[in-house]
């Protein structure tokens, strides 16, 4: 683990979490494999029984803000996640893809690689500060050009907040 990166597991508080795609390739460009990604979330929360508060799924990362899971640290969350979603979108890709997409498979291959080794946490210790990170999320888009409007972007929590609607991952909301 590099010197300054302390991780504070255990306080029971929110994680944000960020973690990229090898290279910041947009191995998540397509609808397919963001909703891959969604359902693979879901299922890991499943497992591991911990809260998502908001999540945004970009072409070429994610950012989460998640809870303590009773049965493994954020670090095994995450990593549990990254190594399912990379084996199902894997696994797919093998079958049917077109020129282009094979090309970029092909590129990864070289490195075995579909996500970048390390993620970024962060420590969301007041109301505040979860509603700062939810609203960097939800605009992520936006910011990057990929929407006009926050709502328009289906792979973030951002519709769940503004009209409580449900979808492959729906969050559990902002918690005090």
């Amino acid at each position: 683990m590099p010197k300054n990166l302390k991780r504070r597991y255990g306080t029971g508080k929110l994680h944000f979490t960020t973690f990229s795609c090898f290279r910041r390739w947009p191995f998540l460009r397509t609808v397919r494999a963001r909703n891959a990604f969604l359902v693979v979330l879901n299922e890991v929360r499943g497992r591991y029984r911990f809260v998502i508060v908001g999540y945004v799924v970009m072409p070429e990362h994610v950012h989460l803000l998640i809870g303590e899971s009773k049965k493994a640290n954020p670090s095994v969350v995450v990593q549990v996640l990254k190594q399912r979603v990379s084996r199902r979108l894997r696994a797919r890709s093998r079958g049917k893809s077109s020129a282009g997409q094979l090309s970029l498979w092909k590129d990864a291959a070289e490195h075995r690689s579909f996500w970048q080794r390390r993620f970024y946490d962060f420590n969301v210790w007041s109301r505040k500060k979860r509603i700062e990170k939810l609203n960097y999320m939800h605009m992520n888009p936006v910011k990057r050009g990929l929407v006009t409007d926050a709502k328009l972007w289906a792979w973030s929590s951002f519709r769940f907040y503004q009209y409580g609607e449900e979808g492959l991952c729906t969050p559990d909301g902002l918690k005090d």
